[in-house]
This record gives structure tokens, C-alpha cells and sequence, in this order.
């Protein structure tokens, strides 16, 4: 999805450099352009608004008409706008005092958990961890089998003890790896994808150690 997004906007941006000075309506193409993107990447309409709004308002004032580049200062505010919504600082993962770390993944279908959580493993992998993928999406078609896919890829083991596709109870198979993970202090981090619409009562949701 990511990877669409930057597409995208790369494309859209592209097409203001070269030009000496910007007029509002190209202003109001780009932030439309950025904002079909936006949406076909599903990004909250909310979120959208809020976004566009901020650019335009950037774009149009001062920062923009008294650059010496008014086209590289817009590209420089729809970056800025862009880190702002997305958290707007690197956060460090914390690890578990007493192994393992639990990570849960919870999403829309189709918003990247998946893939997530193969690169979040790999990279685990890379910082000298054993992560340990667990398929507790049990709900969506073909869920188990993709994640395994993506684990295969990732070079991570993958524990999927139900077949999915409407079978297994995701909070049991949450719960199953916990007790060999704490047995062997290495396995320091397993991810589980799970769409929104899973049935995990609060109650009995695993809870991180």
C-alpha cells in the first residue's frame, strides 16, 4: 500500500517542478490529485480532509509564494503534512522484560498487516531476534496461507495450528505460542495479523507480558 501511495505522489509532484512560480490552481489540481491518491490508498476521508486542508493552506501563504522554489517548498510541506499524520517522530520498539513481546496487528482488510508483519519480523530477525509469526487472523479467506507465504519470504517460522477460513478460535491460537516462547528466552517477538472484525472479546484478548 505504501509503496502505491509513494508512487503516486511522486507522480503527482512531479508535476510541478520546473515551474518558476505556482498560481492557486495549480495548487488545487496537486492537493486533488494527492487526495484521490490519499483515498484509493484508504486513508479515513477524515483524515484526508484535515490533510488537504493544512497543505492548501501552507501552499497558498507566504512559506510558498516568498520561496526562491516555490514547487520544492510544496513537495517539502506535503512531506512535513505527511510525518505529522503519521506520528510525527520515530518511536523505538520496547521489548518485554521477561521475553517474549507480544505485538498484535488489528486492521481493515486489506490496510497492510500482513505484509506488516513479515517486514517487522525480517527486520526483528536483522536486530538478532527470533520473532515468530502467528496466523490468529482466522476469519479472512486464504489469511493463514498468506501469512505463511509472507513468513517463508520473511525467513521467520510462522505458527498457524487452525486453517482458517471461518475455523479456529483466534484468542486460543493467540495464547498457544506464549508458554514455549517464554521457555526459550530467544524467541523475543511474535506478530499476529487480525483483521478489525475478529471475534476477541476484551476480556479474554491476550494481554502483553
Amino acid at each position: 500500500m505504501f509503496n502505491t501511495l509513494s508512487d503516486r505522489l511522486t507522480a503527482v509532484l512531479q508535476g510541478l517542478r520546473g515551474k518558476g512560480r505556482l498560481s492557486d490552481a495549480d495548487i488545487d489540481a496537486t492537493a486533488r490529485e494527492i487526495r484521490i491518491a490519499l483515498l484509493e490508498a484508504d486513508v479515513a476521508l477524515a483524515v484526508v480532509r484535515s490533510f488537504i486542508a493544512k497543505v492548501k493552506d501552507r501552499a497558498k501563504g507566504a512559506e510558498v509564494h516568498g520561496a526562491l522554489n516555490p514547487a520544492q517548498q510544496v513537495v517539502k510541506i506535503v512531506n512535513e503534512e505527511l510525518v505529522a499524520i503519521l506520528g510525527g517522530e520515530t518511536r523505538r520498539l520496547t521489548f518485554a522484560k521477561t521475553p517474549p513481546t507480544v505485538i498484535m496487528l488489528a486492521g481493515l482488510q486489506g490496510s497492510g498487516k500482513t505484509t506488516l508483519a513479515g517486514k517487522l519480523a525480517r527486520w526483528l530477525a536483522g536486530q538478532g531476534h527470533t520473532p515468530l509469526l502467528v496466523a490468529a487472523d482466522l476469519q479472512r479467506p486464504n489469511a493463514v496461507t498468506q501469512l505463511q507465504i509472507v513468513g517463508r519470504q520473511a525467513g521467520v517460522d510462522v505458527f498457524a495450528p487452525e486453517p482458517g477460513n471461518g475455523v479456529g478460535d483466534p484468542v486460543a491460537v493467540a495464547r498457544q505460542p506464549t508458554r514455549p516462547c517464554r521457555e526459550q528466552e530467544d524467541l523475543r517477538c511474535f506478530a499476529h495479523p487480525l483483521s478489525v472484525h475478529d471475534p476477541v472479546p476484551a476480556a479474554s484478548a491476550p494481554a502483553s507480558p
